[in-house]
């Protein structure tokens, strides 16, 4: 059975398409709840559902090309460059892609009230030509996210299994490959189909409450993987090769830790699930539990000074704008409106 099913393969690839398949779902039902409606645009659903599987077929073959170039200076130089670095990279696309998640996740949040805005700034922004960065990443905003996240899941899928690969005969991968993304792809399915027979408002708030989980766990990990490279650097060599014993985590640093349940070593199995989607880890570090903490206490005043905006027509310590009425809708009818003064108007696309 080992020489035809290598089951830390499985759960590698089961645990990337996971994370992977969460994202890419979330974004295609929020995507056929909001604008697959008779008032919407066909057209511009279907451009946005384009950039969602067009993001993800990028990343996808980005990290073929990346992640093919390591393994075949591993197996040729017979020195695993990657091994140096993967804390670092995985920490960078980590930061990244809190960030993105997060900001894109109080604005689902807000879709159903500001549904008409959304369309018309959408329709807009699909129309014009980009000007500059910022009229890039606005015109394809949708394919952003699912891009860096793809790129990410399947670098570190390529690496993982690159290092099982030593251990394992050819005869283990197919299988275990093959399964682990029909598995993975089911739960996304699931997951997607589950967005489109609830009531929009209660999946928006699902799917925010799901993507943000993502996100702080994300942002834990950045902290973790920063803190895991000067580590690395320090001791001079890949400190997951260690075990999850002593000599593995830097104990001046370390708030506490347990010599199991990790989601590296061994391919982590059913840990490394809970690592990809929660952002578990069997060592936690002043920074990694400082960095949670931070980004719910961050996140949570955010929402508390949206509410307050939409209440008062105001941010707090703010005096308040002469155009805006009692509440924070007529601050968003004043903006759209602005919008098409300035011939943005869906009319004129």
């Amino acid at each position: 059975m080992p020489d035809l099913f290598a089951v830390p393969v499985f759960f590698v690839i089961f645990r990337e398409t996971i994370e992977a398949g969460i994202i890419i779902s979330v974004l295609l039902a929020f995507l056929k709840q909001s604008f697959n409606g008779p008032e919407h645009d066909p057209k511009i659903y279907k451009r946005l559902v384009w950039q969602v599987w067009l993001g993800s077929l990028a990343g996808l073959l980005i990290c073929m090309i990346i992640g093919g170039g390591f393994l075949g200076a591993f197996y040729t130089l017979g020195k695993d460059i990657w091994g140096t670095s993967e804390d670092l990279w995985e920490g960078i696309f980590c930061l990244i892609a809190s960030i993105i998640i997060t900001i894109m996740g109080a604005a689902i949040l807000r879709l159903s009230k500001l549904q008409a805005k959304w369309s018309t700034k959408l329709t807009a922004t699909l129309g014009s030509k980009p000007k500059n960065m910022g009229g890039f990443t606005k015109k394809y905003a949708m394919a952003i996210l699912p891009f860096i996240t793809v790129l990410r899941e399947g670098l570190e899928a390529v690496v993982f299994v690159g290092g099982v690969s030593i251990s394992s005969p050819a005869s283990a991968f197919p299988l275990p490959v093959i399964t682990g993304l029909i598995a993975g792809g089911i739960i996304g399915w699931i997951i997607y189909k589950g967005g489109n027979t609830v009531k929009v408002q209660m999946f928006l708030v699902a799917s925010t409450a799901v993507l943000y989980l993502v996100a702080a766990g994300l942002f834990s990990r950045a902290v973790w993987d920063f803190e895991m490279w000067q580590y690395g650097r320090l001791v001079g060599g890949d400190v997951a090769e260690t075990g999850t014993g002593p000599g593995s985590y830097d104990i001046r640093k370390s708030v506490w830790h347990v010599n199991c349940c990790s989601p590296t070593f061994n391919q982590g199995g059913g840990w490394g699930i809970f690592n990809a989607i929660l952002g578990w880890q069997n060592s936690a570090t002043y920074g990694s539990v400082l960095a949670y903490n931070i980004y719910w206490i961050v996140v949570s005043a955010g929402f508390v000074v949206m509410w307050f905006k939409e209440k008062k027509g105001r941010y707090p310590f703010c005096k308040r704008s002469e155009n805006v009425g009692s509440t924070g809708d007529s601050a968003e009818i004043v903006e759209v409106r602005a919008d098409e003064k300035v011939g943005n108007s869906p009319m004129q696309v």
